[in-house]
């Protein structure tokens, strides 16, 4: 009878990539990195949704299109922030801006990095570093809280330790919060630390490791219906002003809150109630 631990050391060898072996970066323009094993799994087709679509955060979106167009290009770019209200499109910006860029001709892979998987960030560089692609790795929703040490790995990308961060990777990472942790917990340790200026500056200096901070603010209600005409005739759901203001208002209403994600879902129901597929 074979041996319990052979058994299980033949599996984790099947289950393990071959030594020194490369991804196949060919395959596709944007890939979801997993471990346990570690891959690239390539995304044949991302969903997002177009650049002219995004209303109200003009220049965020100019600030970071030219950033990304710079790294495209091979010239200096930052590492980016995206910080504020919920739903006001701060993930989709990313794609969005992933699409121009591939749009305009220039070459750019899209990495997504889950925040549960960030201790595993210095592996995934080591497979990107090297490699004639450029590379935009993409955390979205990152915050850390007062037990978590998370975000020691994520300075692997950020300050890249003495090997420094490889020259083909940017980093940009969206979160509610400024400074990647909650507002109460900064000003809780601050109050119980024997020193509080050192309690917490370690993990709020981590934001300020970020050369570029976009923040995004809720939208105004023109911004809202904006954002809804935008869907309707990009889509070609017919509507008139008067119904889908009144419709729109009334959904937010019923939500609680005014963004582009509840203006989507509403565009989204409307969409099936005129049966027009998207």
């Amino acid at each position: 009878m074979t041996d319990p631990l052979i058994r299980i050391a033949e599996a984790l060898e099947r289950l393990s990539p071959p030594a020194g072996a490369r991804p196949d970066f060919a395959a596709a323009d944007a890939f979801v990195w997993h471990v346990r094993p570690d891959r690239l799994e390539p995304v044949p087709e991302v969903n997002r949704v177009d650049l002219s679509l995004l209303l109200g955060i003009d220049r965020s979106r100019d600030t970071l299109l030219e950033n990304t167009l710079q790294f495209a290009r091979g010239l200096p770019a930052n590492n980016a922030l995206l910080w504020g209200a919920r739903g006001m499109g701060k993930s989709s910006l990313v794609k969005a801006i992933h699409a121009e860029v591939l749009a305009r001709g220039l070459a750019l892979k899209l990495v997504e990095v889950q925040r549960e998987d960030l201790p595993s960030i210095g592996r995934l560089l080591n497979l990107l570093r090297g490699s004639a692609a450029r590379f935009l790795l993409f955390c979205d929703d990152l915050s850390f809280s007062h037990d978590d040490e998370h975000y020691k790995s994520l300075k692997a990308v950020l300050d890249g330790g003495i090997e420094g961060r490889p020259r083909n990777v940017v980093f940009y990472a969206t979160s509610n919060r400024r400074h990647l942790m909650p507002r109460d917990m900064i000003d809780n340790e601050r109050a119980s630390a024997i020193n509080p200026g050192e309690a917490v500056e370690e993990k709020v200096s981590l934001s300020d490791r970020f050369g570029l901070w976009l923040g995004f603010h809720p939208c105004t209600q023109d911004e809202y219906l904006a954002m809804i005409r935008g869907y309707c005739d990009a889509h070609g759901v017919a509507i008139d002003d008067a119904t889908l203001r009144s419709e729109a208002i009334e959904w937010q209403a019923t939500r609680g809150s005014r963004s582009g994600r509840v203006a989507w879902q509403y565009f989204t129901d409307l969409a099936g109630r005129r049966g027009v597929t998207l």
